[in-house]
């Protein structure tokens, strides 16, 4: 991100320019799929000002994975929310969500499973993790909201379907994934309900 001759510089705008624009880049690439070099090129840095703000590619790649993180995180939560109250619309619009993004032409499945398969050390192990666990906690809160009898559980149980649902319209079916998901976490929610509810 050069800046123009006489504007100030704000490192903060410079670092999170950089992840914005390494974000599909490595999205669409994979982790390993592209050098420092050619990064650089493409992101209009040099290496210097890269390392400056990150330390290292290492470091741009943990920075990249925590603001996807975040934005995921909050496109989800703010689909169940405005689904409004009922936990049954919460979780539908969940895998609603989803599966729109399983049928954008730019899928190339979660950016949090492709990184845990390429790089099978902390600290991205450990941003993988933090991001399952902020999907858990959603959806073990819908399972609460909904009058489960054992949240904690069932919360699991929907976790396991989305990300299954992800895994598979990655590599098999981006068509019917979410769908097929959506299905079954309703018929698991109905069934944990308590009667009336």
């Amino acid at each position: 991100m050069p800046v123009p001759k006489g504007s100030t510089i704000d490192p903060e705008r410079t670092r999170s320019g950089i992840i914005e624009a390494a974000t599909p880049l490595l999205y669409e690439r994979g982790l390993d799929g592209i050098g420092v070099a050619e990064l650089c090129s493409r992101l209009g840095v040099s290496k210097e000002t890269l390392y400056r703000h990150f330390g290292n590619k290492d470091g741009l790649v943990q920075a990249v994975l925590k603001a996807r993180s975040d934005r995921v995180t909050s496109w989800i939560a703010t689909a169940a929310a405005a689904a409004g109250k009922d936990p049954r619309d919460q979780l539908a619009a969940v895998f609603d969500e989803l599966q729109q993004w399983y049928e954008e032409p730019s899928f190339r499945g979660c950016a949090m499973h492709n990184a845990a398969a390429q790089h099978r050390a902390q600290p991205v192990m450990g941003i993988t993790a933090r991001h399952l666990d902020r999907r858990l906690d959603l959806l073990t809160a819908i399972a609460r909201c909904a009058g489960a009898a054992d949240p904690e559980t069932l919360g699991r149980q929907l976790l396991l379907l989305v990300e299954g649902a992800t895994l598979i319209a990655a590599h098999h079916d981006r068509t019917s994934a979410g769908t097929h998901a959506k299905q079954a976490a309703l018929a698991l929610l109905d069934a944990a309900r308590p009667p009336g509810a």
